[in-house]
């Protein structure tokens, strides 16, 4: 079993994957859950503007006009509401040039540009992924997740994690005026637990305890390390790449030796 976070990959469904939690091995691969797929307005562009992400979050999980009532002085509701927010909004609601994607690293961009990080644009993937980590690095150790941060949907085929009481718990400590270096850590260790909580449950429904955690996300040092050892307070069997890269250095490899194992 594995979570591969990741900035985007074309799934087998046809859609843009990138926060996954897979079964399988060098044959076969099965999809038990994901993050739950948001838009990326004007597509590749999100992927250079991270304040798209930002409102393609904030719209899927709230009322927009209520939003900016509630947190009007907030810098990142500034920062949107400059922006042509009423076209993105009718290219998501119409799905023109927005596919909707699990996408982790686009999950980082869209909290590094709410705290101020890179919100405009990034010249290199990833950035403001590695700056939200920085911010956070000096308090993880004295941080918590937040509490009821996550919700984990099981109602499909699919076990969805969802985000809403993530985005709240940030909003609020924005608005009480709460240290962002403090925020960024909450952050991490909500991706943290949630994605320990799902990959138990996984492993019981499976009864897999060997677990994969790659793709170019957890080159994220606070999220490897933390995952892993948790995961390894449970007793799991836990593996990630140590002799070729996480991130898309490995696909070439990985492609190579499905390809070996195929044939």
């Amino acid at each position: 079993m594995a979570a591969i976070f990741d900035g985007l990959g074309l799934g087998d469904d046809g859609a843009l994957w990138g926060g996954e939690f897979l079964l399988g091995g060098y044959k076969s691969c099965t999809r038990l859950g994901c993050f739950q797929p948001v838009a990326l307005p004007g597509g590749t562009q999100a992927m250079r503007e991270p304040w798209r992400n930002t409102y393609a979050q904030l719209l899927h999980y709230f009322d927009w006009q209520t939003l900016q009532q509630d947190y009007a002085d907030l810098d990142v509701i500034e920062l949107l509401a400059g922006k042509p927010l009423a076209t993105l909004a009718t290219m998501v609601g119409k799905n023109i040039n927005s596919p909707f994607s699990t996408s982790c690293g686009r999950w980082f961009d869209a909290f590094a540009a709410a705290l101020g990080l890179h919100g405009e644009q990034v010249c290199y993937e990833g950035q403001a992924a590695i700056a939200l980590e920085i911010l956070a690095t000096p308090l993880f150790a004295g941080e918590q997740a937040y509490p009821q941060a996550w919700a984990i949907d099981r109602s499909g085929e699919l076990s969805v994690l969802s985000w809403q009481g993530l985005w709240q718990a940030v909003l609020t400590d924005l608005k009480r005026g709460i240290d962002k270096a403090r925020i960024a850590a909450r952050i991490h260790h909500s991706l943290v637990v949630a994605t320990v909580e799902l990959l138990n449950n996984l492993s019981r429904r499976t009864g897999i305890d060997s677990i994969v955690l790659s793709g170019g996300v957890f080159q994220n040092r606070l999220l490897l390390e933390a995952v892993s050892g948790q995961l390894r307070q449970c007793g799991k069997t836990v593996l990630s790449p140590q002799h070729y890269p996480m991130n898309d250095g490995g696909l070439a490899l990985g492609q190579a030796v499905i390809a070996a194992a195929r044939a």
